[in-house]
């Protein structure tokens, strides 16, 4: 999986997020399950002993939907891990995950098909500003694990390195953006990149074929490149600006479903805790529960990308999902001072912590 598919994606995403229905009901309405415990009435003496014994009814469970933002992969374990180890049902929810098709996390998620959604901050960015009422919820992991990277005889060390290369992406101005945000202050000259639109090729066929290097995120693509024996140079974005350091993936769901039904997305966020929580601590145990959920996936890359990324989740936050003003105040303010975003963002609107269990 690679960054350019995302971010691809989203250039189509957001025209079809303004025609979302934004009023649409949420997903699976009705009852907010919970606690519903069955003890019966305590009557006493004779008659309660006679009586037969009887167990209580079974607890009736919320059923909503959680949209991907793409495949199945190790960004999306602890969901996987707190629906099969029973997390969710204690908090009285049935978890359906489901993978977005053609309408993406964003739409479904606006438009109440899904309850949740996996989704990451450069698209809700871009969402909110707009108008539609997205709100994340969680960062999955702490901090960006994307950025360019290269097989190693193309002799791509740091950024200025970029000059007189191919790079291949999706034909995005942000793409340029980035690229210029990490070289020009290495003395490089974003202008000396020849950019092509690779399409649906995957990294490692464009490498072979027509370009130099490509965004990916090293937990999946790198991963896999290294169990290929294909080497590759490596520069995080993160690690040569600082306002790159953005969350990626997120969870998020919608200002109504906060409104409308907060005690659910507490539950929820409870046991997606734990679910991630479970990662952290057990990745090969983790690994074995994704790879027998989504079979076709190769399990020899579930297991590494998942012992590379299970520590990244929480990383130096105080708990998983911790979410930081600046970094969404940053990102978007890095967009706008390039005008790729028409107005400032609302930062404070964008995110919320409230949900997370202590």
């Amino acid at each position: 999986m690679g960054v350019k598919t995302l971010a691809r994606l989203s250039l189509t995403l957001v025209l079809a997020l303004g025609l979302a229905g934004c009023g649409a009901n949420g997903a699976n309405g009705g009852n907010n399950g919970g606690a519903a415990s069955g003890a019966a009435g305590s009557g006493g003496g004779t008659a309660a002993s006679a009586a037969p014994e009887q167990t209580s009814a079974p607890k009736e469970l919320t059923k909503i939907k959680v949209a991907l933002d793409w495949t199945p992969n190790t960004n999306h374990t602890g969901l996987y891990a707190a629906r099969d180890l029973g997390y969710y049902e204690e908090e009285g929810l049935d978890v359906e995950i489901v993978q977005p098709g053609s309408a993406g996390s964003d739409t479904m998620v606006t438009s109440g098909e899904a309850a949740f959604g996996v989704g990451v901050q450069e698209n809700l960015t871009l969402a909110r500003l707009q108008g539609v009422p997205l709100v994340s919820i969680a960062a999955i992991i702490q901090h960006n694990t994307s950025g360019f990277a290269a097989p190693v005889d193309r002799g791509i060390k740091s950024p200025k390195d970029f000059e007189n290369k191919t790079y291949g992406g999706w034909g995005s101005p942000v793409e340029a953006a980035v690229m210029k945000a990490i070289m020009a202050p290495e003395g490089g000259d974003v202008n000396k990149v020849k950019q092509i639109n690779i399409g649906e090729a995957d990294y490692f066929t464009a490498v072979k074929r027509d370009i130099d290097f490509a965004w990916i995120f090293y937990a999946w693509t790198g991963i896999e490149a290294e169990l290929r024996g294909e080497p590759l140079d490596m520069l995080y974005v993160k690690d040569y600006a600082p306002q790159l350091d953005y969350y990626t993936p997120v969870l998020m769901t919608s200002e109504k479903e906060i409104a409308e039904r907060p005690e659910l997305v507490k539950a929820f966020l409870k046991a997606t805790s734990k679910g991630y929580q479970y990662a952290i601590d057990q990745p090969e145990k983790a690994a074995e529960l994704l790879s027998k959920a989504v079979p076709e996936l190769d399990a020899k890359l579930v297991l590494a990308s998942q012992k590379w990324l299970s520590p990244k989740y929480k990383d130096d936050a105080p708990r998983w999902g911790e979410q930081k003003l600046e970094v969404w105040k940053d990102y978007a303010d890095w967009m706008y001072g390039l005008k790729l975003l028409e107005q400032p963002l609302k930062a404070e609107e964008a995110f919320t912590n409230e949900f997370l269990p202590e």
